[in-house]
């Protein structure tokens, strides 16, 4: 199998490429469609998926079987300013992505996010429920998930929430590393959602793109928390002596305003390949039991 892999320099990227060399991960071994796989692995220094021509030439003349769009632009309160970049990343890309896989032949799977989903109920999403996004991120992602279902019939689309993998900064690391600084960290409890591993997203991402269950999905570890119950437990399995308190939103004001909850329901995942994504707090004690070895 030829694959390609944009964002691959990212948490989610970094890892399906370990996942596709090991051909395994803790959940379990991979399809053995992927045996011997080919990877063409691009970020953006290698292509410029906001760029059409050069998305066309590339998988027009790479004969690939599986496209993974991992790039984004996650910064999500940068984002409130920077609706161009935002916009080409998020929403353009994805469609473009989406033209060159229907014109190739090959299934294209692409990331998306809870935050197509305004927050403010009260029980876990499914793929049912209808997005309402509050914020030019979500915006963005919506439309970036309309222009792939719009463009190409094999796409596979996953919203996932909370990431944090070994490769680059996310919020265990930069609750670890200002606890350690600082001796104490302020963190909201007034935002529920779920703590997802890149290492379970990847595992999942590569059992559905070996099949052709083709359509929308949810990604995420199972259980839900606020992120101060993610941040005192990352605290706890780290052993770091420092004090974490809570505070509410309003007393940690952002420019994009957040879900207040986003837990998502991974229906299709268990209505299809099943539901192995484990529970948040099992994620993150291996995550961090790991961190040193894998970060060296």
């Amino acid at each position: 199998m030829r694959i390609l892999i944009t964002g691959s320099n990212g948490q989610l990227g970094s890892e399906l490429q370990r996942q596709l060399r090991e051909m395994q991960s803790p959940l379990g071994p991979l399809p053995e469609v992927y045996r011997g796989a080919a990877v063409t692995a691009v970020d953006r220094e290698e292509l410029d998926i906001t760029c059409r021509d050069a998305v066309m030439e590339t998988v027009g003349r790479g004969g690939f079987e599986l496209i993974i769009n991992c790039a984004a632009h996650t910064a999500v309160d940068r984002a409130e300013s920077e609706f161009d970049a935002a916009f080409a990343v998020n929403a353009l890309a994805p469609g473009y992505l989406a033209e060159a896989a229907e014109a190739s032949g090959a299934k294209l799977l692409h990331l998306s996010t809870d935050y197509v989903f305004a927050g403010d109920g009260s029980s876990p999403l499914t793929e049912a429920d209808l997005p309402r996004p509050v914020t030019v991120y979500g915006r963005t992602k919506l439309l970036g998930e309309q222009r792939v279902q719009a463009f190409c019939k094999r796409h596979f689309i996953l919203r996932t929430a909370w990431l944090y993998g070994y490769r680059g900064n996310n919020f265990v690391k930069t609750i670890m590393n200002a606890a350690r600084t600082r001796g104490e960290v302020r963190v909201v409890n007034d935002q529920f959602g779920t703590p997802t591993s890149a290492v379970d997203l990847a595992h999942a991402v590569l059992l559905v793109g070996a099949g052709e269950n083709y359509g929308l999905y949810h990604a995420t570890c199972s259980g839900e928390c606020s992120w101060y119950d993610f941040a005192s437990e990352i605290l706890r399995l780290a052993g770091i002596d420092a004090a974490c308190t809570p505070c509410t939103t309003e007393e940690y004001p952002t420019a994009a305003r957040r879900p207040a909850y986003s837990v998502l329901d991974n229906a299709m995942l268990r209505a299809t390949v099943g539901d192995i994504m484990r529970s948040w707090q099992q994620a993150i004690a291996e995550y961090i039991q790991n961190l040193p070895e894998m970060e060296g």
